[in-house]
């Protein structure tokens, strides 16, 4: 919960929402609804930079995580969560890139999520209720309504997965330079350097321009500047009367 408080403090937002994630990526959207675990599992280890040791079970956020042997045989605990906890897996790598990138979701986004785990929880109970009652009626509602639940779930599962392999392409430079890229090695003039190095800029011929003075020129100051100023300068100063003969003393 404490996480989940930070969370909405987070400035920065998804590359893409949840409503424009198929337009913007289709094949991917298409992949990660006919084929949900698959796509779980390479996002995870992709959002792990490929670094299987710094796999958790669920990236940390469960109570089992750090206890079902990971660092023994990561690949197969990964493929186990993405198959047996598929919700959780998803979860754990929205979380994942959420707090490294400091994300946050939108309410647009907030809302589709809301509703179907607020769907998938009224199917449960129509479920429930209708074999505790045993109405022919209420069981075809149930079911129904259980498989408009399932097809909401796969929908925005895989709208999710997009994002986040959307998101993931933002950082590795798919969609151009990255805005937080190194800068390039400056070379400093020095002060023994008659002509600075011309860094970033083409080499120009002729520069400087003939008759330019490389270096100051000898005899400075020039010849016929006074060296001091002439006597007369001073004889006028202070006053003789000095200081005035109404000033106290």
């Amino acid at each position: 919960m404490e996480k989940m408080e930070l969370r909405k403090n987070f400035r920065n937002v998804w590359h893409t929402d949840l409503t424009h994630s198929i337009q913007n990526d289709t094949p991917y959207c298409c992949f990660a609804l006919w084929c949900a675990p698959c796509a779980s599992y390479l996002l995870r280890k992709r959002a792990l930079y490929d670094d299987m040791s710094r796999y958790i079970c669920c990236a940390g956020y469960m109570p089992c995580s750090g206890r079902c042997g990971e660092t023994k045989c990561p690949q197969l605990c990964l493929a186990t969560e993405v198959f047996c906890c598929f919700p959780n897996s998803v979860a754990s790598t929205r979380f994942l890139l959420q707090d490294e990138f400091q994300i946050q979701t939108t309410k647009c986004d907030n809302c589709i999520i809301g509703f179907m785990v607020c769907l998938s929880q009224v199917a449960c109970i129509f479920s429930i209720v209708a074999c505790i009652v045993g109405i022919d009626e209420l069981s075809e509602a149930s079911q129904l309504l259980s498989c408009c639940s399932d097809m909401v779930y796969c929908t925005v599962c895989a709208c999710m997965q997009t994002q986040h392999k959307m998101e993931m392409d933002k950082r590795d430079g798919k969609f151009g330079p990255q805005p937080m890229a190194v800068p390039p090695a400056q070379q400093m003039s020095r002060f023994d350097q008659a002509i600075p190095p011309a860094v970033g800029y083409p080499p120009q011929q002729g520069y400087p321009p003939s008759g330019y003075p490389q270096h100051p020129p000898q005899g400075y100051p020039p010849s016929g500047y006074p060296q001091h100023p002439p006597p007369s300068a001073y004889s006028q100063y202070p006053p003789g009367a000095y200081p005035p003969p109404a000033y106290p003393k």
